[in-house]
């Protein structure tokens, strides 16, 4: 199914106000999971306690019509949890695989630093190839599959660092902060009326999207234009990570290729069959956030990752 980018604009809309009937406020945590739903990314909420990271992904989740998985990482979870197994069928006499719930559309991956890193490295291949592979046989998974995963960074008893190789598979890490005044008062008066946990159902949430319409969307992506310049400018700013001596260790040409990517999603909401310098800018620091490593003078100092990518935002040049 094929749909145009105005189709793909409307449709974003849609899902948006869906989604605000149930949660206050996170407009621009929103934004960022639909570019990344219609960019074929994946994303890292970090956010303290009862900011409604899961709550969001599920509203999001039923109001694009997706399939949604959930797993809450555990210091006891293993890798088959996530993936499943093959188990022995007495009845035939043969294998029988047992899918675990990676096989879906939306994976929800809980507080997934609480897992050990074996466990975290389940996810892997499946984030990168949209794939799985168990005792030798591949099985592939939907092309348009997504993990949203959370984490608190309050916490540092029982939980392990995500490795690099794993942070550079998500395209942006969002940073969940506390509403304002006047969200938590809508926030307390809405909910406050109602005993118990929270559904996207509870509050009118409904699927205004199928996994047709998704998969459509993502291919209408494909044909918004990065101009050689655009490419070129994202390129620059990407190797001035590399060159900066506040900087450890750079962001990856992989790094580069998922802000490209990023920057058509963007361009894409807004109807635009073009990207602009300004889509780049806009999404530099949720992109590069997790990629980039303080060095320890810059750790002394206490600087911090977002004022350096804005630094290096203002310093490279964009092209006109």
């Amino acid at each position: 199914m094929t749909i145009t980018l105005e189709e793909t604009r409307d449709l974003a809309n849609a899902i948006r106000s869906e989604v605000r009937k149930a949660i206050v406020g996170q407009d621009e945590i929103l934004d960022h999971l639909l570019i990344g739903l219609i960019a074929q990314g994946h994303i890292l909420l970090e956010g303290p306690p009862g900011t409604a990271k899961t709550f969001l992904a599920q509203c999001f989740t039923r109001a694009t019509g997706l399939d949604f998985g959930r797993i809450q990482f555990t210091p006891d979870l293993l890798p088959g949890d996530i993936i499943g197994s093959n188990l022995f069928n007495f009845q035939t006499s043969q294998f029988t695989l047992t899918r675990g719930p990676i096989f879906c559309d939306l994976l929800l991956a809980d507080e997934i630093n609480r897992t050990p890193p074996k466990t975290q490295a389940a996810l892997l291949e499946a984030m990168q190839e949209r794939r799985v592979t168990l005792d030798g046989e591949t099985h592939l998974l939907p092309p348009h599959f997504m993990v949203v995963a959370t984490q608190n960074p309050i916490e540092n008893q029982g939980v392990y660092p995500l490795p690099e190789a794993q942070l550079d598979r998500f395209l942006f890490k969002l940073l969940v902060s506390y509403p304002s005044m006047e969200e938590e008062v809508q926030i307390v008066t809405r909910f406050g009326e109602r005993s118990g946990a929270p559904h996207p159902e509870t509050y009118g949430v409904e699927a205004v999207a199928n996994a047709q319409q998704i998969h459509g969307a993502q291919e209408a992506v494909r044909s918004v234009v990065l101009s050689p310049e655009v490419a070129a400018y994202i390129v620059a700013l990407v190797r001035a990570t590399r060159e900066t001596s506040d900087i450890a260790s750079g962001a990856s040409p992989r790094a580069a290729v998922v802000l490209a990517q990023a920057a058509r999603g963007r361009a894409a909401l807004d109807g635009r069959n073009y990207v602009l310098p300004d889509d780049v800018k806009s999404l530099a620091t949720a992109s590069l956030r997790h990629r980039l490593k303080l060095s320890a003078s810059a750790e002394i100092e206490g600087k911090q990752v977002e004022d350096l990518v804005a630094s290096l935002i203002e310093q490279t040049e964009a092209p006109r």
